[in-house]
């Protein structure tokens, strides 16, 4: 279903486009990663942290908050159409996060330049209290599309 104006097809694009690269993503399988929500360039994903995520301090290990927050990121900046991937990233731990905490990572696009683009991510257990902020830079392969090239391809309808 696609929506009754452009910003609703643009939508609908946006969210076929992550959906497809998240249907593909073998990581986000593995560690319970659930896209909940995307848009032209923002993307929210959960996972709850589990036994096998806590490092020797018993805390969530700082490398799977990373990978949750690369992963909203890397929806994020594919919701325009060509490839697009990291090209640096970096992350503040602000609090730990605890075994069984569901925590969401939302990304939101800063700006895109040229090829390349700023997202910034929040992770925030699920009463809202964040746990870490990340900055990804993307770098798109290939040539952006114009805004409005998910509405002609209909493969994406």
């Amino acid at each position: 279903m696609t929506g009754t104006g452009e910003e609703s097809d643009l939508e609908f694009a946006a969210r076929r486009r992550a959906e497809e690269l998240y249907a593909k993503d073998r990581t986000c399988e593995l560690l319970g990663i659930a896209l909940l929500d995307a848009g032209p360039g923002r993307a929210t994903v959960g996972m709850r942290v589990t036994e096998a995520m806590v490092n020797g301090h018993g805390i969530g290990h700082g490398g799977f908050l990373f990978l949750l927050a690369d992963a909203a990121f890397a929806f994020a900046c594919n919701t325009y159409g060509p490839t697009t991937l990291a090209q640096g990233a970096q992350i503040t731990f602000l609090r730990p996060a605890e075994v069984d905490d569901e925590l969401v990572a939302e990304a939101v696009e800063r700006t895109r330049f040229g090829r390349g683009g700023l997202y910034d991510v929040t992770v925030r257990r699920a009463d809202g209290v964040p746990v870490a902020e990340f900055r990804g830079q993307s770098h798109t392969l290939g040539s952006r599309p114009a805004p409005e090239a998910g509405r002609a391809d209909p493969s994406l309808r």
